[in-house]
């Protein structure tokens, strides 16, 4: 076997833990009244700051981050970038944060080379993702680079900071989306077994995009606003949004999140 497979093996195993865990978790809100969580101003304190840095490119997220971040006061902003570039320099000239929260999707390359290199830069530093992306090559590729959480934005922005304690104490929050995909690489049949199983059917493909649709979901998955595409392609507002609502209908899909998901699950958008 090879160092990366059994490199991802063992994060699988590690996040398989986890993610049942979240199964079970939300199973049992179903049955239990539960406690709401410790809101961010009533976290314990702890002997030092955690120290959180941040690679991301969406102003809108990174400010709503950094703001919940600040109201945290077990917390402290490292550093925070827009770019790959700016990040790896940041990870060769900053003193080493408790955690680093990354962005796959960024301008001038991917994510996943920023993992790749804090893990040689700040070896102790654990590495959350925060993306739109939840497609399983994303997700498996993050885990291999060695990220060891991974939430996908339809969290808010401060549900995002309270995880962050979570992964400092030893733990991996994972989106249920994800704890999913991981659980179903974990389950894998038994050596013969896809011989002997019959194909399962594949899921329907979703109707065709237009370009000028594909052009706006690939603006949404690079992060831009409903008013900034609007303004990019040239229409009005109430036009982007009728084309919004028929990339959801095309895709069967409710959510931006969903919406570009599915989207490379069939090919039809850019990587990057």
């Amino acid at each position: 076997m090879s160092p990366d497979r059994a490199t991802c093996r063992h994060a699988l195993r590690s996040w398989g833990v986890a993610a049942a865990r979240a199964v079970a978790y939300r199973a049992s809100t179903r049955s239990f009244r539960i406690q709401p969580p410790v809101p961010p101003d009533h976290a314990p304190p702890l002997d030092s700051p955690i120290r959180v840095a941040l690679i991301e490119d969406d102003t809108r997220f990174s400010t709503a981050f950094l703001e919940a971040l600040s109201g945290a006061p077990d917390m402290l902003t490292a550093g925070a970038v827009t770019t790959l570039r700016d990040g790896l320099a940041l990870l060769q000239s900053a003193p080493a944060a408790d955690i680093l929260v990354v962005d796959l999707g960024l301008p001038d390359g991917s994510g996943i080379d920023a993992i790749r290199a804090a893990r040689v830069a700040w070896p102790r530093c654990d590495v959350m993702v925060a993306t739109v992306f939840g497609d399983e090559s994303h997700v498996m590729q993050s885990i291999a680079a060695g990220a060891t959480g991974y939430l996908l934005k339809d969290s808010t922005a401060a549900h995002i900071v309270r995880e962050l304690r979570s992964l400092h104490q030893g733990g991996s929050p994972i989106s249920p989306l994800i704890a999913r995909q991981v659980l179903s690489r974990l389950q894998a049949p038994p050596a013969g077994a896809l011989a002997q199983a019959p194909q399962a059917p594949a899921g329907p493909k979703p109707s065709a995009l237009s370009p000028r649709e594909v052009e706006v979901l690939n603006d949404i998955t690079r992060g831009f606003s409903h008013d900034e595409i609007a303004q990019r392609i040239g229409v009005s507002r109430h036009t982007l949004l009728t084309y919004v609502r028929r990339i959801y209908v095309k895709l069967d899909v409710h959510s931006k999140v969903e919406a570009i998901n599915v989207a490379r699950q069939h090919g039809l958008l850019r990587d990057g």
